[in-house]
């Protein structure tokens, strides 16, 4: 497997970043795995889905970041489970949780969207997780697209746990209308659920169509990454893309 491009800045002032998207299950498997992978992965945004929600959220959660020389750029609990890690090259412009419409008897849903900047590149950015039911899917799905258009900039990404396969209404829906980054470069394994018996694909990060993806997909073999910490991490695994994002014009 060829290696993804460390994180850097061109000479014309784009940004290559390394974004990965993963389901942390609310860290009710082996934190310190989990901690480990992410790292790993050496990543400048961690787009997450299914944080801690509940008792001491928010000090579960910056333990995570902290283990993996990141820090909390939103979300949580205040976005229905949804967050968003960075590093401290990212320049934080501006950050918003928005809860999603509730259908009685099914779970409450949100976004975690923020901008950011990498010197002259500038970003938007959402992390999400859509529900178990279908309609209710594609309704989120149009509404994640309604949220990236609004926030006001050129390129943006968005990444998380759709519940919904490649062939699925959803995932069209998202991969009519932005990049797909794993069917653009693939990269690394394909299945992302569940991480014991990778058989699907639900989890996937996408970009709008001025971004270059240079590789996307689940990081198996990276070095610093063992099967043992993929396994007892969480029960999804993780997917890892790195991006060239222009600067502004």
């Amino acid at each position: 497997m060829a290696p993804l491009p460390n994180s850097h800045t061109e000479p014309d002032g784009s940004a290559v970043i390394r974004v990965l998207s993963y389901n942390i299950r609310s860290m009710r498997d082996d934190a310190d795995a989990l901690a480990r992978v992410i790292k790993a992965c050496a990543p400048d945004l961690v787009l997450v889905q299914e944080a801690p929600r509940f008792f001491r959220w928010r000090k579960k959660l910056a333990r995570l970041a902290s283990a993996a020389d990141l820090v909390i750029l939103t979300g949580g609990a205040t976005a229905a489970g949804p967050a968003i890690l960075c590093d401290l090259r990212a320049t934080v412009e501006r950050t918003e949780d928005v809860l999603l419409p509730l259908t009685p008897g099914l779970h409450r849903r949100g976004l975690a969207t923020a901008v950011v900047r990498f010197g002259a590149v500038r970003l938007g950015v959402a992390s999400f997780h859509l529900s178990l039911q279908q309609d209710e899917r594609h309704e989120q799905g149009g509404m994640l697209l309604d949220r990236l258009a609004g926030l006001g900039v050129e390129h943006a990404i968005a990444g998380g746990d759709l519940n919904d396969r490649p062939d699925g209404r959803t995932f069209r829906r998202l991969a009519d209308t932005l990049q797909d980054c794993r069917t653009t470069a693939p990269w690394g394994g394909e299945f992302t659920s569940d991480s014991t018996d990778p058989h699907q694909r639900i989890d996937a990060i996408f970009a709008t169509k001025g971004i270059e993806v240079l590789g996307c997909g689940v990081p198996t073999g990276l070095p610093g990454i063992t099967d043992a910490d993929l396994r007892a991490a969480t029960d999804h695994l993780p997917v890892l893309a790195a991006l060239r994002v222009p600067a502004a014009s």
